[in-house]
């Protein structure tokens, strides 16, 4: 792709059409902030209007439209400034916002399972809770939940209380870490065997029946792919920011641009904090200066480079996270300090771009 230049954005959004004005957004001065970074291009609209469908409408048509005119891959971010008119008062109390004691909200996302992906949310959720924040993990996995395995609560079941008339699931807390899983609510030698919409629905009571309380980061382990649960989360959760994590092998990777490009679409639209590279190379007991690239070399840290996003860290492919995981005591609870230092490290740089 060549680069692309302010002008050229700017000549494709006087294309689009102000659905009030009945001029282009570009003459009437709407279009402001304008960053190019390779695939993505980020920029603010001045709408003052409590009309959300015209924020959307004129969204959308500034993403097509650059998409059309310009490149079919890039990314769009599309910001609002402008304060809106002041709301008509309401006849009653409005309801209570999603989440609304969760400060952060973090989606652990894989193109394709096996790459990792729960066992990242799980020691990322504990390393993020070793520095004593508040931590839940919610695991959206339907189809494949690992969280009762990992945190070695299979059987457990959660608790009901009573939340202002409404029964609320009381989320398992384990190593400090509130948990909820549909492993935990169904029978584990019975397949979830669920179409779409009640895979969704079960997410959506993940959300709105569980008292998560007040939490500093509610990890999500997304389920690997793209589809409904995908879609019916991301746009019921206010998400702060999404993790890429892949392996370093060329297939993987394929699968992870999926997600980077998911996350960018005009009806999600959630920022990607960046990728880790897990199972990046292996060090023999006996060999620690030797590094083995098993699966290839720095393929993550590549991917990150071409889409000019964060690079998180590498994760070493180690025996030990397998049989932490398996046996209830992921790695962040033991006592290998190398192993533990890179999920700190990585923990950091996903705080640091939150922040």
């Amino acid at each position: 792709m060549a680069e692309i230049t302010r002008e050229q954005i700017l000549d494709a959004l006087s294309n689009v059409q102000d659905p009030t004005e009945g001029k282009d957004i570009v003459s009437l001065n709407k279009v402001g902030d304008i960053v190019v970074e390779k695939y993505y291009i980020s920029f603010t609209l001045d709408y003052a209007t409590n009309a959300g469908t015209i924020r959307d409408e004129v969204k959308m048509a500034c993403i097509s439209t650059l998409r059309r005119l310009i490149d079919k891959n890039v990314v769009v971010r599309v910001n609002f400034s402008g304060k809106p008119a002041a709301a008509a008062k309401p006849l009653q109390d409005a309801p209570p916002r999603v989440l609304g004691g969760v400060r952060n909200t973090i989606a652990v996302f894989s193109g394709k399972g096996g790459v990792g992906k729960s066992t990242v949310a799980a020691n990322l959720a504990l390393a993020l809770a070793e520095t004593g924040a508040s931590v839940g993990l919610m695991d959206a996995d339907i189809y494949g939940p690992s969280v009762p395995i990992m945190f070695g609560v299979r059987g457990e079941r959660p608790m009901m209380k009573d939340v202002n008339g409404k029964g609320m699931i009381v989320p398992l807390e384990k190593y400090g870490i509130r948990l909820m899983s549909i492993g935990l609510l169904v029978d584990e030698k019975n397949a979830v065997v669920w179409r779409g919409p009640m895979a969704s629905s079960a997410i959506k009571q993940f959300i709105t029946d569980v008292d998560w309380g007040d939490l500093d980061y509610l990890v999500i382990d997304m389920p690997p792919g793209t589809g409904d649960i995908h879609l019916t989360l991301l746009q019921t959760v206010p998400v702060t920011g999404a993790v890429i994590v892949s392996t370093p092998q060329d297939v993987a990777l394929a699968d992870a641009k999926k997600g980077i490009a998911m996350f960018g679409q005009a009806q999600l639209n959630v920022k990607v904090l960046g990728l880790v590279e897990n199972m990046s190379y292996f060090t023999p007991a006996e060999l620690p200066e030797n590094k083995y690239y098993i699966f290839g070399k720095e393929g993550g840290k590549r991917l990150a480079d071409e889409y000019d996003l964060p690079f998180l860290g590498q994760i070493p492919l180690v025996q030990g996270i397998r049989e932490g995981g398996d046996r209830g005591r992921p790695i962040m609870i033991s006592e290998d300090e190398v192993t533990k230092g890179a999920f700190r490290s990585f923990a950091g740089e996903v705080v640091k771009q939150l922040s």
